[in-house]
């Protein structure tokens, strides 16, 4: 496929233009094409196809920090390439402006922007998009060139260093590889390497808590400030060791400095010459069922761990219009921690005070933090007439029809491993329906009570009538005619019952897939510009994630 971008368009959250960049051709104009968009019905996908413009037009879309980033070609692209240019688009902007990517900071800036475009793309042909390269290549006027700029001064090179500016770009030693991801001449006082490994859970469970789908998408978030060019290798291991991890890991991903031939002689080394500053170095997926194809050997003989248990009651109560939540932290997760508090024989920070014991949230000593239950709840529900949390803040917004519980962090500091929830639903006026067909005779006189003239008395007294009336009622309910109400009742309420609850949560210290970095070494014979008695501080941390993935069928 030989297809071009032809532009770029970036909106507000009015759907107002913020930014339009031409590459090449005469692609459609922005005002135009946003009603075209805008016509497909929530959710968009992210290519849509104009087959009425002229020419026919494809349109890639993004949205981030509220704004809305279109992309033309008129001939057929790869889609893949060019989602992930939106995506390193987003990435440059954000090195350059500063996260959150605002609207007004892109109009503040628009020398830069329009200088990172047009290095980022070429006639429509994407090359460079590294931000260690792109540092290199755009020029930011910072406060002091500003300054400079404004006094007229003749050089202001001597300024770029000191106050964070990148001068001109240096020429490389001649011993110095050539490489697109790394600035040149990286100069750092203080030398360290940080891995973050990052795990987000999906996990579906029955109403049983058995699991039914379970999966760990990690991230490994790499910071690399050494001076010079240092060659780095990372190795991984798993709950069992080395030798199966290629069985564990699925879908691996790296960053284009990882060498792919290292990696596939032997699965967990990553060999690599990382980018100044923070980058992602890979990224992979585990499926954490251990009965699935080649997990049970991967991970044990256990069942799924995970650090809270949650069980949804529908139907309590004698109507049946109550339901229970039940949490329970299961504080097991933190034995594996112990066995990830090794890696500080591999020369990283194992994570304690000296003495006072293992830090809370390394791998030593986990600790779970922002634990919310959510609730949602059918659109039959009106209110939630009781809500009674054992510990923690439940609230409940009709308008978003779900119930959250949010219990501290200083609540889970305590040691408190149990905590239920119970409510009471209200349904559409359910029991004012229920109390007209009990009760249809409003005037108190019988009327309409049997449905025939027969069971009336005109001979007796009206108070003896009404009183007969309330004793037959009476002597109904105790013959079994509450019960009946109360199933109904209850066969009504069922639809008011919710059918799922999901938890998010955050454990520092932890990972579900228990792979965990082993060591981080620097060659000194390949690395350069480091110095031979220079020996960077390492270290490491883990952290899993959960918005709303973990979720528990009713």
């Amino acid at each position: 496929m030989n297809g071009v971008v032809e532009a770029l368009h970036i909106y507000d959250e009015h759907n107002a233009l913020v930014l339009s960049h031409t590459y090449t051709s005469r692609p459609l104009a922005a005002n135009y094409l946003l009603p075209l968009y805008l016509e497909h019905p929530e959710p968009r996908p992210n290519l849509i196809y104009l087959p009425n413009t002229n020419p026919p037009t494809l349109v890639f879309s993004l949205t981030h920090a509220n704004l809305l980033f279109l992309l033309t070609s008129s001939s057929e692209v790869e889609p893949l390439l060019a989602l992930e240019f939106l995506h390193r688009v987003v990435d440059a902007l954000e090195e350059f402006l500063g996260a959150p990517l605002l609207a007004h900071k892109i109009e503040a800036n628009y020398d830069v922007v329009a200088q990172l475009l047009t290095e980022m793309c070429d006639a429509g042909i994407v090359s460079t998009t590294e931000p260690n390269a792109l540092r290199d290549l755009v020029e930011v006027e910072g406060f002091m060139d500003k300054l400079l700029g404004n006094l007229n001064l003749p050089t202001k090179s001597g300024f770029g260093t000191s106050f964070g500016t990148p001068s001109a770009p240096a020429l490389l030693p001649p011993n110095t590889p050539a490489l697109p991801w790394r600035r040149a001449n990286v100069r750092h006082t203080s030398n360290e390497l940080y891995a973050d490994v990052i795990e987000t859970l999906s996990v579906t469970l029955a109403p049983s808590g058995r699991p039914l789908a379970a999966f760990a998408n990690g991230t490994i978030a790499f910071t690399s400030k050494v001076s010079g060019v240092p060659d780095i290798l990372l190795t991984l291991t798993g709950p069992s060791g080395k030798h199966n991890l290629k069985s564990i890991l699925d879908l691996p991903v790296f960053h284009p400095c990882v060498r792919l031939a290292r990696w596939r002689e032997q699965p967990g080394l990553l060999s690599f010459i990382p980018p100044d500053g923070r980058f992602t170095l890979a990224g992979y997926e585990v499926d954490l069922l251990p009965f699935a194809d080649g997990g049970a050997a991967a991970l044990g003989s256990n069942p799924l761990k995970l650090p809270v248990t949650l069980e949804v009651k529908t139907g309590l109560g004698l109507t049946g219009s109550d339901f229970e939540v039940r949490l329970q932290v299961n504080r097991i997760f933190g034995t594996s921690g112990s066995t990830q508090s090794a890696r500080g024989g591999g020369g990283l920070s194992g994570g304690t005070r000296g003495f006072g014991g293992p830090q809370a949230g390394t791998a030593a000593s986990p600790s779970l933090q922002d634990l919310t239950v959510t609730v949602p709840l059918p659109a039959e529900v009106r209110n939630l007439s009781e809500i009674r949390p054992t510990r923690g803040d439940a609230t409940y917004n009709p308008g978003d029809r779900a119930l959250e519980w949010s219990i501290s962090n200083k609540e889970l500091a305590q040691g408190t491993a149990s905590f239920a929830l119970r409510c009471t639903v209200v349904g559409q006026l359910a029991g004012e329906e229920e109390e007209e067909e009990e009760d249809s005779d409003p005037t108190g006189f019988g009327f309409g009570t049997g449905g025939s003239s027969a069971a009336y008395s005109y001979d007796e007294p009206y108070q003896s009538s009404s009183y007969a009336t309330k004793q037959a009622r009476t002597s109904t309910d105790a013959g079994g005619g509450g019960g009946e109400r109360d199933e109904r009742r209850a066969a009504q309420n069922k639809i008011l019952m919710p059918s799922s609850a999901s938890v998010s949560f955050a454990v520092k210290g932890w990972l579900a897939s228990g792979i965990r970095v082993e060591s981080i070494h620097v060659d000194p014979r390949k690395s350069r510009g480091l110095g031979e008695n220079v020996k960077p501080y390492k270290g490491v941390k883990y952290l899993t994630v959960s918005k709303n993935g973990v979720e528990i069928r009713c």
